[in-house]
């Protein structure tokens, strides 16, 4: 699975990168990548995040490998969003884009890819993702017996469509 990271999407919206970005804007990428880095290590992903330079940027895309992950930083006068759409449209179904930019979603799912909220990749690659869980929701202790929480359910089922149901599945694997 390949995933391709908005970094300064991802880093506005989350807090603790967001607190690193205030002193200064290298620190906010350089601990962005340091977490993908780990979180690469642990899953084995091909992670890329890509960076705007259309600014003060080079006069050409720079690609650049740090801790195992490919950076991308956008060319002077291109904006990182085009650069995801460009991926989107090159890899098609193999990837899956983490942003909350509306227009990047769309232009993704055209293309069969997936794409995840910022916010909830941001939950899953946190070290402490584990803690959130509790020991109840797995299963309740009586008399030293373990008697699993099951849920009847009622109502008609709902299947969900073919492409929900294969977002569904590639995201259980994040």
């Amino acid at each position: 699975m390949h995933l391709i990271i908005d970094g300064y999407n991802l880093i506005r919206r989350s807090v603790s990168l967001s607190r690193l970005e205030k002193e200064g804007l290298e620190e906010g990428r350089k601990g962005l990548i340091r977490q993908l880095a780990d979180y690469r290590k642990s899953m084995g992903y091909i992670i890329t995040v890509v960076f705007d330079g259309w600014i003060g940027g080079s006069l050409y895309e720079e690609h650049v490998r740090e801790k195992g992950v490919h950076v991308i930083y956008s060319k002077r006068g291109e904006k990182a969003d085009e650069v995801i759409k460009r991926l989107a449209q090159k890899k098609g179904k193999q990837i899956v884009v983490i942003t909350s930019d509306r227009d990047i979603a769309e232009t993704v799912a055209r293309c069969g890819g997936i794409t995840l909220d910022s916010i909830d990749f941001e939950t899953k690659i946190s070290p402490y993702r584990l803690q959130s869980f509790t020991k109840s929701s797995f299963c309740d202790k009586q008399d030293d017996h373990i008697v699993k929480n099951t849920t009847k359910k009622k109502g008609p089922s709902h299947r969900l469509s073919k492409r929900a149901r294969q977002a569904e599945k590639v995201l259980k694997k994040l």
